[in-house]
Protein backbone atom coordinates (compact mmCIF):
# COMPACT_ATOMS: atom_id res chain seq x y z
CA UNK A 1 0.00 0.00 0.00
CA UNK A 2 2.55 2.41 0.83
CA UNK A 3 4.46 2.00 -2.43
CA UNK A 4 1.03 2.85 -4.32
CA UNK A 5 1.48 6.01 -2.56
CA UNK A 6 5.05 6.42 -3.05
CA UNK A 7 4.22 5.68 -6.96
CA UNK A 8 1.36 8.26 -7.34
CA UNK A 9 3.00 11.48 -5.84
CA UNK A 10 6.61 10.61 -8.04
CA UNK A 11 3.88 10.37 -10.83
CA UNK A 12 2.51 13.31 -9.99
CA UNK A 13 5.34 14.96 -9.55
CA UNK A 14 7.01 14.24 -12.62
CA UNK A 15 3.90 15.49 -14.67
CA UNK A 16 4.23 18.48 -12.98
CA UNK A 17 7.91 18.98 -14.13
CA UNK A 18 6.86 18.24 -17.88
CA UNK A 19 4.19 21.17 -17.40
CA UNK A 20 6.57 23.38 -16.23
CA UNK A 21 9.09 22.51 -19.03
CA UNK A 22 6.60 22.97 -21.81
CA UNK A 23 4.88 26.13 -20.04
CA UNK A 24 8.95 27.77 -20.33
CA UNK A 25 8.96 26.70 -23.96
CA UNK A 26 6.20 28.55 -25.04
CA UNK A 27 7.53 30.97 -23.47
CA UNK A 28 10.87 31.01 -25.17
CA UNK A 29 9.53 30.78 -28.37
CA UNK A 30 7.13 33.52 -27.89
CA UNK A 31 4.58 31.36 -28.74
CA UNK A 32 2.03 32.20 -25.36
CA UNK A 33 1.66 36.21 -26.03
CA UNK A 34 -1.69 37.88 -27.21
CA UNK A 35 -2.91 37.36 -30.62
CA UNK A 36 -3.10 40.45 -32.71
CA UNK A 37 -6.14 39.20 -34.83
CA UNK A 38 -7.72 43.07 -34.87
CA UNK A 39 -5.64 45.95 -35.16
CA UNK A 40 -4.08 47.60 -37.93
CA UNK A 41 -0.71 47.10 -39.99
CA UNK A 42 1.70 49.37 -40.44
CA UNK A 43 5.22 49.05 -42.30
CA UNK A 44 8.58 49.89 -41.60
CA UNK A 45 12.24 49.85 -43.91
CA UNK A 46 15.32 48.43 -42.04
CA UNK A 47 18.87 47.97 -43.35
CA UNK A 48 19.52 44.61 -40.85
CA UNK A 49 16.69 43.34 -38.88
CA UNK A 50 18.74 40.90 -36.86
CA UNK A 51 17.35 37.95 -35.94
CA UNK A 52 13.94 39.29 -35.85
CA UNK A 53 11.13 37.05 -36.53
CA UNK A 54 7.53 36.76 -37.34
CA UNK A 55 5.38 36.76 -33.92
CA UNK A 56 8.07 39.18 -32.24
CA UNK A 57 6.87 41.86 -30.12
CA UNK A 58 5.92 45.94 -30.83
CA UNK A 59 6.60 47.83 -28.02
CA UNK A 60 5.53 51.58 -27.02
CA UNK A 61 7.16 52.74 -23.64
CA UNK A 62 7.97 48.59 -22.78
CA UNK A 63 4.39 47.63 -23.26
CA UNK A 64 3.55 45.59 -25.75
CA UNK A 65 1.22 46.90 -28.30
CA UNK A 66 1.28 44.56 -31.21
CA UNK A 67 3.64 41.88 -32.89
CA UNK A 68 5.72 41.35 -36.30
CA UNK A 69 3.32 40.30 -38.94
CA UNK A 70 5.77 39.08 -41.38
CA UNK A 71 9.61 40.11 -42.63
CA UNK A 72 10.50 40.11 -46.28
CA UNK A 73 12.65 41.74 -48.77
CA UNK A 74 12.28 44.70 -51.15
CA UNK A 75 13.37 43.61 -54.42
CA UNK A 76 13.56 47.18 -55.06
CA UNK A 77 15.20 49.07 -52.26
CA UNK A 78 17.10 45.80 -51.10
CA UNK A 79 16.19 46.53 -47.79
CA UNK A 80 13.88 44.46 -44.77
CA UNK A 81 10.02 45.29 -45.42
CA UNK A 82 8.52 44.53 -41.55
CA UNK A 83 4.86 44.60 -41.57
CA UNK A 84 3.32 44.99 -38.18
CA UNK A 85 0.22 44.75 -36.34
CA UNK A 86 -0.89 47.77 -34.02
CA UNK A 87 -3.60 47.29 -31.24
CA UNK A 88 -6.56 49.41 -32.99
CA UNK A 89 -7.25 51.73 -30.40
CA UNK A 90 -3.35 52.69 -30.75
CA UNK A 91 -3.11 55.67 -32.87
CA UNK A 92 0.66 56.63 -33.92
CA UNK A 93 1.99 60.14 -35.56
CA UNK A 94 3.15 60.39 -38.79
CA UNK A 95 6.74 61.19 -37.41
CA UNK A 96 7.15 57.53 -34.66
CA UNK A 97 10.46 56.03 -35.24
CA UNK A 98 10.57 52.17 -34.90
CA UNK A 99 14.33 50.37 -33.46
CA UNK A 100 15.10 47.17 -32.87
CA UNK A 101 16.39 46.12 -29.69
CA UNK A 102 17.40 43.38 -27.79
CA UNK A 103 16.52 42.63 -24.57
CA UNK A 104 17.31 39.59 -21.71
CA UNK A 105 20.15 36.66 -22.29
CA UNK A 106 18.24 35.08 -24.38
CA UNK A 107 18.28 37.59 -27.00
CA UNK A 108 14.98 38.15 -28.00
CA UNK A 109 14.59 41.07 -30.52
CA UNK A 110 11.67 43.39 -30.94
CA UNK A 111 10.51 46.30 -32.39
CA UNK A 112 10.20 49.68 -30.13
CA UNK A 113 8.06 52.67 -31.35
CA UNK A 114 8.64 56.18 -30.35
CA UNK A 115 5.98 58.42 -31.08
CA UNK A 116 6.82 61.80 -32.52
CA UNK A 117 4.74 65.45 -31.93
CA UNK A 118 2.68 65.50 -35.41
CA UNK A 119 -0.67 65.75 -35.18
CA UNK A 120 -1.46 63.84 -38.17
CA UNK A 121 -1.82 59.95 -37.95
CA UNK A 122 -0.46 56.88 -39.84
CA UNK A 123 -3.01 55.54 -41.85
CA UNK A 124 -3.84 51.70 -41.47
CA UNK A 125 -0.99 50.25 -44.18
CA UNK A 126 0.90 53.34 -44.01
CA UNK A 127 5.20 53.16 -43.25
CA UNK A 128 7.21 54.46 -40.75
CA UNK A 129 10.14 55.97 -42.32
CA UNK A 130 12.01 56.92 -39.27
CA UNK A 131 13.98 53.56 -38.18
CA UNK A 132 17.18 52.27 -36.77
CA UNK A 133 18.29 48.85 -37.90
CA UNK A 134 19.54 46.21 -35.31
CA UNK A 135 22.36 46.35 -33.72
CA UNK A 136 25.27 43.68 -35.24
CA UNK A 137 27.50 42.88 -32.20
CA UNK A 138 30.28 40.94 -34.09
CA UNK A 139 30.60 44.05 -36.24
CA UNK A 140 31.20 46.45 -33.34
CA UNK A 141 33.60 43.66 -31.79
CA UNK A 142 35.37 43.94 -35.17
CA UNK A 143 35.23 47.76 -35.31
CA UNK A 144 36.38 47.96 -31.96
CA UNK A 145 39.93 45.45 -32.01
CA UNK A 146 40.87 47.14 -35.83
CA UNK A 147 40.26 50.69 -33.91
CA UNK A 148 42.72 48.84 -31.08
CA UNK A 149 44.74 47.60 -33.49
CA UNK A 150 45.27 50.61 -36.18
CA UNK A 151 45.70 52.74 -32.53
CA UNK A 152 48.09 50.53 -31.17
CA UNK A 153 50.28 50.49 -34.24
CA UNK A 154 50.53 54.30 -34.87
CA UNK A 155 51.56 55.89 -31.27
CA UNK A 156 54.08 53.59 -31.42
CA UNK A 157 55.65 54.69 -34.41
CA UNK A 158 59.26 56.58 -34.91
CA UNK A 159 57.31 59.76 -35.71
CA UNK A 160 57.37 61.79 -32.42
CA UNK A 161 60.97 62.75 -32.44
CA UNK A 162 61.11 61.61 -28.66
CA UNK A 163 62.80 58.55 -27.45
CA UNK A 164 62.03 56.74 -24.70
CA UNK A 165 66.11 55.55 -23.97
CA UNK A 166 67.96 58.52 -22.71
CA UNK A 167 71.36 58.98 -24.12
CA UNK A 168 73.97 57.47 -22.11
CA UNK A 169 76.35 60.18 -20.06
CA UNK A 170 79.01 61.86 -22.19
CA UNK A 171 77.77 61.55 -25.56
Amino acid sequence: MRNRAVDWWVGIFVLLGIAALAVLAFRVGNLSGFQYGEGYVLHADFNNVGSLKVRSPVKLGGVTVGEVTGIRIDPKTFQAEVSMRIEPQLKLPVDTGASIYTQGLLGEQYIALQPGGMPQDLKPGGTITLTQSAVNIDQLIGQMVFSKAEGGSGSSGSGSGASAIPNPPGQ
